[in-house]
This record gives C-alpha cells, sequence and structure tokens, in this order.
C-alpha cells in the first residue's frame, strides 16, 4: 500500500473519530429531561451531578496522553469510543443520583480519553500531510453532534423508548469506532512520559487561550437566549435561535479554515478571528434590534471557529513539553473553562446584571488576539 493511500486511509479514520465523539456526547443532551425526571432531581442538585461528567473528563486527559504516547492513539480511541457506547444507555436507565453520578463521571472520562487521542492522531496526521486539517476535523464533530441530537430526539418524538433510542445509538457508534481503528496511524512516542505536568512555557498560555475560548462558548450556550429575552430582542420562544446561528456560522467557518490558514497562516487567522469574535459579542450587547444582536451571533461564531484547531496545531508542534502533556494540558484547560464559564457569568450577574456579566466575557476575549502573536512566535509562517 502506498504511503498516499495510507494518509488517506488516516485521515478518514480521524475524519471518523471526531464524528463518533460528537455524536456520542450529543446523544445524551436528549436525555437529560428524562434522567432528570426519572431521579427525582431539582435544578440544582442536577447542575451539581452534570458536572460529573466535565470532572471525568479532565480526571482522564493526562492518563490518556500518557497512553497515547505509550501505545498510540488507537486503543485509547477504542476504549474512549466503546465507553461511551457501553455507558449511554445506562445513562437512559438508572434511577438513582448517585448511579447517575458515577455513570455521567465514567461517560465523561471515555469522552475526555476519546478527546485527548484523536486530537493527538489529528496532530501527527496533519504533519505527515504538511498542510492544515485541523479546522475540517473539528467541523466534523459538530456535525456529529448534530447528528446525535437529531438522531436520539427523532426516536423520542416517534415514542421509542430512551432506552432502545441509546441502543440503536450505541450501535452507530462502535461502528464508526470500528471502521476508523484499523486506518489509524502508529503514532506512539519513543520516550517516556510522565503522567502529569504542570503546562510552562507557550503551553501555559495556549492553555489560557483556550480555556478562554471554551469558557465564551458555554457561557454562550447556556446564557445567550436568557441575554436576548432579557433585552427584548427577541421573544422567550425564539432565545436559543441567537445560539443556533452561531453554531452554524462555526460549523460553516471550521469547512472553510484549513483553507483560510494555508493561505494566510496561524498567527493572522487566530488574531483576526479573535478580534471578529470580540467585535461580534459587542455588537450583541449593544444591539438597538433584534436583527444585528443575531447578525452578531454569527460574527462570534465566523470567528471564533478556527481558534481552537489552531490551538491544537500549535501545542502539537511547540517545543516546550511533550506534545501529548500538551495537548492534554490544552483539552483539561478548556473542559475547565467550559465547565466555570457558566457559573461564572450566573455568579456575577447576580452582582451586576446579565448584561454587564457579559462585558466580562469581552474582556477575556480581548485576551485572544492579544496573545496571537506569542503562542505562534515558534511557529512562525
Amino acid at each position: 500500500m502506498t504511503e498516499g493511500s495510507n494518509l488517506s486511509r488516516a485521515k478518514l479514520s480521524t475524519r471518523l473519530a471526531f464524528i463518533a465523539a460528537g455524536f456520542g456526547v450529543a446523544c445524551w443532551a436528549p436525555l437529560v429531561p428524562f434522567a432528570k425526571t426519572r431521579c427525582h432531581l431539582g435544578d440544582d442538585t442536577m447542575g451539581l451531578v452534570l458536572l460529573l461528567l466535565g470532572a471525568g473528563s479532565i480526571v482522564a486527559m493526562p492518563l490518556a496522553a500518557n497512553l497515547c504516547a505509550r501505545f498510540s492513539s488507537k486503543p485509547v480511541v477504542l476504549s474512549g469510543g466503546v465507553g461511551l457506547a457501553l455507558i449511554l444507555p445506562l445513562l437512559s436507565i438508572v434511577s438513582s443520583p448517585i448511579a447517575l453520578g458515577v455513570a455521567l463521571f465514567a461517560f465523561g472520562a471515555s469522552l475526555g480519553s476519546l478527546d485527548v487521542a484523536m486530537n493527538l492522531h489529528a496532530v501527527d496526521v496533519e504533519r505527515i500531510s504538511e498542510k492544515p486539517l485541523m479546522s475540517g476535523f473539528h467541523a466534523l464533530f459538530s456535525i456529529g453532534g448534530f447528528l446525535g441530537s437529531g438522531v436520539v430526539t427523532a426516536f423520542l418524538s416517534r415514542g421509542i423508548a430512551p432506552s432502545s433510542s441509546t441502543i440503536f445509538s450505541s450501535i452507530l457508534l462502535v461502528s464508526l469506532i470500528v471502521v476508523a481503528l484499523p486506518r489509524m496511524l502508529s503514532n506512539r512516542e519513543r520516550e517516556k512520559q510522565p503522567l502529569f505536568a504542570i503546562p510552562r512555557g507557550v503551553v501555559l498560555v495556549i492553555a489560557i487561550v483556550a480555556a478562554i475560548s471554551f469558557l465564551v462558548e458555554g457561557a454562550l450556550l447556556d446564557w445567550s437566549a436568557l441575554l436576548l429575552v432579557g433585552e427584548h430582542l427577541v421573544s422567550t420562544a425564539h432565545g436559543g435561535v441567537g445560539y443556533m446561528l452561531f453554531s452554524i456560522a462555526m460549523t460553516f467557518s471550521r469547512f472553510a479554515g484549513d483553507s483560510i490558514v494555508a493561505r494566510f497562516g496561524n498567527r493572522i487567522v487566530l488574531t483576526s478571528g479573535g478580534v471578529i469574535a470580540l467585535l461580534g459579542l459587542c455588537g450583541l450587547l449593544l444591539a438597538p434590534v433584534a436583527w444585528i444582536g443575531l447578525v452578531s451571533f454569527v460574527f462570534v461564531g465566523l470567528g471564533a471557529a478556527n481558534i481552537v484547531p489552531i490551538l491544537f496545531r500549535l501545542a502539537g508542534t511547540q517545543h516546550a513539553m511533550p506534545k501529548g502533556l500538551a495537548v492534554a494540558a490544552l483539552t483539561t484547560a478548556g473542559y475547565a473553562g467550559m465547565l466555570t464559564g457558566p457559573a461564572a457569568i450566573g455568579f456575577l450577574s447576580k452582582g451586576i446584571g446579565l448584561h454587564n456579566a457579559f462585558w466580562f466575557l469581552v474582556a477575556l476575549l480581548a485576551c485572544v488576539p492579544l496573545f496571537a502573536k506569542y503562542v505562534t512566535v515558534e511557529n512562525a509562517d
């Protein structure tokens, strides 16, 4: 088999892994109301239980990076993907808060392991290809998310039981992993790595920028509808339109992102993307009418879309730390940002109001273009 054929197979395997990860985690979203009712949980308790998903991811990521270095990404993708598929049906039947919490922690650990392994594989595939591919890979995660939530929602809307819906979804998920595995590269590291290392140098800054990016996205997910409704820009029934436009714009921009990076380079795209997202967020907060606020979501999505893929590329090519530890640090910081973002906005909104709390996001997002030159200095185009 030719080298070009092996590379094409490796690209396909990476795309399938990203679709599988997005599909698996999105299958859980439509099940949340059922789990809440079945376990007799209030909103506050359910919020605490949901944090265990993120906690499981954060705990598993450093271990996953170490295992990838020792054994390659392939067994970690297998265990993470199969773990998601096995635990997903459990999430549809557990009936106690403790059981739900344990299942969510294990689900998060599987997701975190898969996330680290597929991104490490993506870094190596992109390096061998000698052209940008990361944005396209991350776009397929979003596509997988649309498919996962869509499939489960379609089953549930037809009266099919959650347990049956998740079993079918798990079969699809395992099928994606099984097709991907034989095509993956053997990307084990020759040098042994520590289980955990504190981010340092450029990796620390990359992790901070990742945390900011994920934090902003998490805050938009949980609070943007309330902001639009609270500012009397849209009705309650249309509160979710803003985040929908943000997601569509982000997916579209990621599909175009690789060609844009190939033409202009990491630094320019990272800087301009941060500025565009920043202007979009300011436009949202200053919007006098609905259409300006909604268009602002599009700008935020277009600008923010390629920030995280570029950060993964930079983490995989820097020289301050082993790439596995750097990718794990980025992913861990990102998940931590997504977990803490909504809580931080909620805390601030109690004291200064939701509108003013969103200006906190503006201040954080301004760090992206400010740090762009530093994080790309070792990868100057």
